[in-house]
């Protein structure tokens, strides 16, 4: 999809500490726009700017004509801060006050990397927000209805972790699950690295490897942990903290500790990074041996990284097809396509996302092209339908 400018590009910079945040608005439809809020120290505008890119086409690339849900623009914000720096909280309850006219009138946000969905929520109500996707509420045809059904849907706990968190790692891994079984590769014996494990993270090793695959190595802010015959991944789970550190004192015999860095070149077939952006780079991409990078974060692998592990036959699963369902969880459940029941959420995300990555992949195959610019190319086929049916301002 070619690059445009976006409607509305900000800078905040925060009265008393001088740190600055982002808002990008990409696009709108019907004059709202979804994208979540991401706190990290370096974070720029121009990353929010490509984030924002991403999210009109995770928006476009799950427009079903038939469907309750109406694909929104694409947004995004950005903090430049530690979010575990002790004044975190306070600069962003600043910002969402700041921002407060947009997330009123038209941008729809919750969590991305650095913050949870519980902390959105609560810096929204200290900023005097009534809810941070209020943007969209004037779009339901049952208001009431709709945040009572959303409500529940986060009430909502399954072996003990928030539905929330595992819709999005869910996607993630039945993207996993397609281009193996297009590739003939059966799950048992299929190894995988997982850099990252907060919530994408996390969920997605969960999915992985009770649908029979083998995690092999996860890494977090202390290091890589890694096991060639398999870690207990539900255990890694329980003794994670809120940021999705394990505490090492969980760790059985066997488990190795590694640098940090040390997920890359794990022996696996697949590669999920699901932390941080520009993850791999033209420097560190000769160091994967994997078949298949699958990207559960936001951008962790910049173009020319991309180009050169093309070159040399690894398959890049793109950001804006796989790691888009907890975005699209949210609004199937608001609009009312699915309710608050687990068992049903996961399995239309399971539909929907064997629906996208096989259409993805087939058109890569069909183009002679990358998984990418089929994605982009998908996305760039739908936008103009949804805008001439829709209209940018509503």
């Amino acid at each position: 999809m070619p690059t445009t400018a976006p409607l509305l590009s900000l800078t905040w910079t925060d009265h008393l500490t001088g740190r600055r945040g982002f808002l990008v608005v990409d696009r709108l439809v019907r004059g709202v726009a979804s994208g979540g809020l991401r706190m990290r120290e370096g974070c720029t505008l121009d990353e929010v700017a490509g984030l924002a890119r991403g999210m009109t086409m995770k928006e476009a690339l799950h427009y079903d004509p038939a469907g309750r849900y109406v694909p929104l623009g694409g947004a995004k914000g950005g903090i430049d801060c530690d979010p575990r720096d002790p004044g975190a909280y306070a600069l962003l309850v600043r910002y969402l006050r700041a921002m407060r006219p947009y997330v009123e009138s038209c941008w729809t946000t919750g969590e991305d990397l650095g913050l949870s969905q519980d902390l959105v929520d609560r810096a929204a109500a200290e900023a005097g927000l009534v809810s941070s996707v209020q943007a969209v509420y004037p779009l339901l045809d049952d208001e009431t209805a709709a945040r009572e059904r959303l409500a529940d849907a986060f009430a909502l706990e399954v072996d003990g972790i928030g539905l929330d968190e595992l819709v999005g790692g869910c996607g993630v891994a039945e993207s996993v699950l397609v281009a193996l079984e297009r590739a003939g590769v059966p799950h048992p014996g299929t190894r995988v690295a997982v850099q990252g494990l907060g919530t994408m993270g996390g969920a997605t090793a969960r999915f992985l490897a009770r649908a029979g695959l083998t995690v092999v190595a996860v890494a977090d802010i202390k290091g890589t942990i890694a096991n060639p015959a398999g870690l207990d991944v539900e255990s890694l789970l329980t003794a994670r903290d809120a940021h999705g550190t394990v505490d090492r004192a969980a760790l059985r015999p066997g488990d190795l500790e590694l640098p940090p860095d040390a997920w890359l070149s794990t022996d696996a077939e697949v590669l999920v990074p699901a932390a941080t952006s520009y993850a791999i780079d033209p420097a560190n991409q000769s160091r994967v041996t994997a078949r298949w990078i699958v990207e559960a974060a936001n951008m962790p692998v910049l173009p020319e990284a991309e180009r050169l592990l093309t070159a040399r036959g690894v398959t890049v699963l793109p950001d804006v097809v796989v790691n888009s369902c907890t975005n699209a969880w949210w609004w199937w459940t608001l609009f009312g396509d699915i309710g608050p029941d687990a068992s049903e959420a996961f399995a239309h995300i399971r539909h929907a996302m064997r629906t996208l990555v096989t259409t993805m992949l087939t058109r890569a195959d069909a183009d002679g092209t990358t998984p990418r610019t089929a994605a982009h190319a998908i996305a760039a086929d739908r936008l103009p339908v949804i805008a001439e049916r829709f209209g940018w301002y509503g």
